[in-house]
């Protein structure tokens, strides 16, 4: 079997068990579910994951894979501090409303929170030495102002960034909020 085939089944299997999770909740998804969404057997299904627990762990990996990617390319950007930061936090929650609208949306990150709590941590620990970089590198360039160290700042970021998931009434509220607060923290970092 070539890697090529056996991405795109995994690819197929992970699309399918999102799909699945966000309209059936993680405890109602069944291992057949995933299959048939997949276009597999739950043999086939097994060969790759060994349940559904191995699956969202997988998810959740590819996700602070694909957030860590995008805000380092929003942050590599040019503009000024507050449009950088913006874009680059507009990136980190890209996505983050859809799975909130979703029925199951809740479940979803409780059950990923519970399960993948190390790659949870890790994923936040990666995106946040991202924003350090970048807040380190604008203080000393004299582009920016810091209150507390790069690395307190940064994690201040991400831990209001995984606060607001969890806190807004909706998706359309939870974008709203993003948005505010993404303004707020970088009209307040920039040297005026």
């Amino acid at each position: 079997m070539s890697d090529a085939v056996d991405n795109s089944r995994q690819k197929a299997i992970l699309d399918s068990a999102f799909q699945a999770f966000a309209a059936y909740g993680f405890r109602k998804t069944s291992m057949d579910d995933i299959a048939r969404g997949a276009g597999m057997s739950r043999p086939a299904v097994y060969l790759h994951y060994k349940n559904k627990e191995a699956i969202i762990s997988k998810l959740t990996e590819l996700y602070y894979a694909d957030k860590g990617a995008a805000i380092a390319a929003q942050l590599a950007t040019s503009g000024s501090v507050p449009e950088v930061l913006r874009r680059a936090i507009l990136a980190h929650t890209e996505g983050i409303a859809a799975i909130l609208a979703s029925p199951h949306g809740l479940e979803l990150l409780d059950t990923s929170k519970s399960i993948s709590s190390e790659v949870i941590s890790q994923g936040e620990a990666q995106l946040a030495s991202l924003y350090a970089a970048w807040l380190s590198e604008g203080e000393k360039a004299g582009r920016l102002r810091l209150l507390a160290s790069a690395d307190e700042t940064a994690r201040t970021i991400t831990a209001t960034l995984k606060g607001l998931k969890m806190t807004g009434p909706d998706a359309e509220e939870y974008e709203k909020r993003v948005a505010q607060f993404a303004d707020l923290i970088g009209a307040g970092l920039e040297i005026r």
